[in-house]
């Protein structure tokens, strides 16, 4: 019995651990995921976020770490059931500010950078979502929430207090996950008197039916104060409704703490403008800009305007890229920032009186955060195989030095499948950048299986990512081979290339797809006849719209969020720049844009064949739930064997763990029943 109960034991023992030298849904959801590394003001000190999440209560929480800039172990400085928000140094680097909740709501707690000490300084009713404070350590702003509009019929009707019906005028009404309740982010300016915020702030919107930062993503990197102190930039796109929907156009406001007033610092300028940072000596400003108000995938420019004259400079209006991030240097001469280049991330430098550019990383990655060290910069680097890690990158050389290890004991056990980078021949003359993913163990002389991405945005690169859903070694280590092109409409490959799609979403985009499967199927160790597609978003779309051309050339597909009938998307989607610009406007009128005639995949529904997979947020209010409906309806009249899964608590995404792990099971079952 003794042996019996041994070897079972020593099976079971071997069976955890074959299981485990491969990635699975639950080993993703144990991965520890890095944070942004947040350098003292004496550039000696780093402290940095990692977040785990737990499966079974299916929540998560957020913990910091402490550690030097040479790479010496890091000491875990917080370890409550709490989650420290926004954390930040203090201006003498002696402390670290952090949100936190309490009996008002979620507000500043301070401790010392060892973690001990800990004590609230701010106590603002109802909490708040943000803060800074100012150089001279005086003044904190922060931003909170405002009613601002009544919509529901409790208050409209006080006697009604049992109703849950919500009142409209106007659009914008819900905004991608999230109906419009009325309230408005504005930013409060208080005083700081012997180390507390005394009281409430002064609310610098008052009155303002607007959002600073601009929702739902805007964060704390769209509002700074003035190096003197003396004045606050912010970023706010001050339209409502219809106006909203339409425009892209956001401005820089600049507050004068003193007077009150405010004055639109970029007055004229169409597009997008964010993320406004002041050079150390205060002189000069500088932000992202995009010029076309309509387009956010336009290109997206370093601006800086010197305040004294009033006058702007475009420092990257002569480069073929787009601008994703950007720091001052320790003076006003050098500005670094990150951009996409053939499907990677790369750190730059720009010399800001010349406005000549210099790469200073290269390599298969994706770098994320960065911020500046001395003469070096401290930066977030992932990959298809690897999660995000903080690297001490030296300016001049490009060296790099890993500074954490986070998931180091899962990924020692790990079998990790190669990424190749390939170039294919596109219909018109071109070529395109295609990422092949094969599995852990390949052998040339098997047959394998193999996925088509289609990637979402539409313009989001291919770049080395590394998601927690769409996750490349996952699929890999199902033996599955991943043929991921960088089709028509993404950044990274000049402009043209990006701006291509627009108008021409089931055109010379999937002609790229099919080039790029074409071409690849044609390697002896992939099975031809097991061929599936996989998308979300507009990756969703192009699965609907492949479903209808592929001339048999997939077994099976996956569309998670896509859009299906572009009319009625357009219909009861939200930011409607989006589908103007790419579109061509709506779908009623005397001239009906022909997008809606040869680009919409339901008017090619009556030539599917295939069986179907479709996930749907039912909180989705990009592409909304009726996009996923209406596919699956078509497929189930037409007796063509499909399965839709709904989340009623997801959006766009699936963001929590036991949501994404039963995605990953519904995903490769159905991946094996019909490619294995």
């Amino acid at each position: 019995m003794n042996r019996l109960i041994i070897l079972s034991t020593l099976l079971l023992t071997s069976l955890y651990s074959v299981a485990q030298d491969r990635m699975t849904p639950e080993l993703l959801w144990d991965l520890k995921r890095v944070g942004a590394a947040h350098v003292s003001p004496d550039g000696v000190r780093m402290f940095y976020s990692v977040r785990e999440y737990d499966l079974k209560t299916n929540k998560s929480k957020s913990d910091l770490f402490v550690g030097d800039i040479n790479g010496n172990p890091a000491k875990q400085i917080t370890r409550t059931p709490a989650t420290e928000a926004d954390a930040q140094w203090s201006n003498d680097g002696q402390k670290i500010l952090y949100l936190s909740d309490s009996d008002k709501g979620m507000n500043v707690f301070e401790m010392s950078w060892s973690g001990r000490d800990a004590k609230q300084i701010s106590f603002i009713e109802g909490g708040i979502n943000g803060f800074k404070i100012s150089a001279d350590g005086t003044k904190m702003l922060y931003i909170k929430d405002v009613k601002m509009n009544k919509v529901t019929a409790k208050e409209l009707h006080e006697d009604l207090d049992q109703s849950n019906v919500r009142v409209y005028d106007d659009l914008m009404y819900r905004h991608w996950g999230s109906w419009e309740d009325g309230k408005r982010s504005h930013i409060f300016v208080a005083d700081i008197v012997d180390g507390k915020v005394d009281g409430e702030g002064k609310d610098i919107m008052a009155l303002e039916d607007y959002d600073a930062p601009l929702m739902p993503f805007g964060g704390m990197e769209q509002i700074t104060f003035s190096p003197d102190s003396k004045s606050i930039v912010y970023v706010c796109k001050k339209k409502v409704g219809k106006e909203y929907a339409v425009s892209t156009n956001s401005d820089l406001y600049s507050y004068d703490i003193a007077t009150g007033k405010t004055r639109n610092l970029t007055t004229g300028m169409m597009g997008y403008d964010n993320e406004p940072a002041f050079s150390a000596d205060g002189k000069k400003l500088a932000w992202l800009s995009m010029e076309k108000d309509g387009f956010e995938a336009d290109k997206n420019d370093i601006i800086v305007m010197d305040l004294a004259s009033g006058t702007k400079t475009n420092l990257t209006k002569e480069m073929d890229m787009t601008v994703a991030g950007f720091i001052w240097g320790k003076d006003a001469s050098t500005i670094y920032y990150k951009s996409v280049t053939e499907a990677t991330y790369q750190l730059y430098a720009l010399d800001v009186a010349t406005k000549k550019s210099r790469q200073i990383t290269e390599g298969i990655h994706n770098f994320t955060s960065f911020s500046l060290s001395g003469d070096k910069l401290i930066a977030g680097k992932q990959s298809m195989n690897h999660p995000t890690d903080l690297y001490l990158v030296n300016i001049k050389s490009g060296e790099e030095k890993q500074l954490t290890n986070a998931n180091k004991a899962i990924y020692d056990k790990l079998k990790i499948g190669k990424i190749e980078k390939r170039w294919v021949a596109t219909t018109d003359g071109k070529k395109e950048l295609v990422w092949v993913i094969y599995p852990p163990d390949f052998d040339p002389a098997k047959k394998y299986p193999a996925l088509l991405y289609c990637q979402g945005g539409p313009q989001s690169a291919v770049s080395q990512f590394f998601s927690y859903r769409w996750n490349f070694q996952l699929m890999a280590a199902n033996d599955y081979i991943i043929v991921a092109p960088n089709r028509r409409g993404l950044p990274g490959f000049g402009q043209k290339w990006n701006d291509d799609i627009s108008g021409d979403w089931g055109g010379q985009p999937m002609d790229d797809y099919l080039s790029a499967i074409d071409e690849i199927k044609k390697e002896p160790y992939i099975d031809e006849e097991r061929i599936g597609a996989i998308g979300a978003s507009y990756g969703g779309y192009s699965v609907y719209y492949l479903a209808g051309i592929h001339e048999n050339r997939f077994k099976t597909f996956i569309s998670h969020c896509g859009l299906y009938n572009l009319e009625s998307w357009y219909g009861t989607t939200e930011e409607l720049f989006f589908a103007n610009e790419d579109i061509g406007g709506p779908y009623y009128g005397e001239k009906i844009p022909e997008g809606y005639i040869k680009n919409s995949p339901h008017r090619m529904a009556h030539k599917w064949n295939t069986p179907m997979l479709i996930f749907h947020g039912e909180k989705d209010f990009r592409v909304p739930l009726n996009q996923g409906m209406e596919a699956f309806q078509a497929l189930q009249l037409q007796d063509i064997e499909s399965r839709l899964v709904t989340f009623p608590t997801e959006n766009h995404w699936v963001l929590s763990p036991q949501n994404g792990v039963f995605w990953h099971r519904e995903f490769y079952g159905w991946l094996d029943k019909y490619l294995k």
